[in-house]
């Protein structure tokens, strides 16, 4: 795993508050090809260690090394239910939802894990880009990069979610380290576009530009 920038220290000391937290998975699919191929190709135990170490990974990039700092999980328990379903993941509240059909399951956790401890998930109806775009960052941080993302540069809008906002967001924590911890720290008072400018100095529009003339001229 590639990690991100923080050292091995602050991960370890993380690592000692996970006992906190409870992790579950619960194959509702196991009768169906999908649930057996998740059994098959990764099980429970697998996806256990997964969710513990994603949220680990999580905390580390959100700067959580104190629990109160966290969004709380529901009862202290996060939750993967992997499920028949169409479409590939989804997460509410502390519960993740893993289509059995979907054979890529790793990266995927990292992502819905990260969505579970951030902050601000009650403007994502409003703002759904920034919200997508910190959990594909925390993916792209472990170093979980699906060979379809866009690259470094690519993208017509700062907003435009997932892996396009993940690299924009990159580009502004090369700027400023920890600038993503920051953003998410705020946005558990809502968001507000002026978050870029208090933290970076620059509206993002124009931090949009500059990222882009970057890797325009390289």
């Amino acid at each position: 795993m590639k990690l991100h920038a923080v050292a091995i220290a602050s991960l370890l000391a993380v690592a000692a508050t996970a006992g906190a937290v409870t992790f579950d998975v619960k194959n509702e699919a196991a009768s169906t090809p999908g649930g057996q191929r998740f059994d098959r190709n990764y099980g429970a135990d697998y996806a256990r260690q997964v969710l513990s170490d994603a949220s680990t990974f999580t905390w580390s990039v959100f700067n959580q090394l104190n629990p109160a700092d966290r969004r709380p999980a529901d009862g202290d328990t996060v939750l993967l239910a992997v499920r028949d379903t169409g479409g590939i993941a989804s997460t509410s509240g502390s519960t993740i939802e893993l289509s059995a059909r979907y054979d890529q399951v790793t990266g995927v956790l990292y992502h819905e894990v990260a969505h579970v401890w951030q902050w601000g998930l009650q403007d994502y109806g409003a703002h759904p880009g920034i919200f997508e775009g910190i959990a594909d960052y925390v993916r792209l941080k472990a170093g979980y990069v699906p060979g379809h993302w866009v690259k470094p540069g690519q993208g017509d809008r700062w907003d435009q979610g997932y892996d396009v906002t993940a690299r924009f967001l990159d580009y502004c924590d090369s700027l400023r380290p920890g600038f993503v911890a920051q953003l998410n720290a705020k946005l558990k008072d809502g968001y507000n576009e002026d978050y870029f400018v208090q933290i970076l100095g620059k509206n993002v529009q124009q931090l949009w530009q500059d990222y882009k003339n970057k890797y325009r001229s390289g």
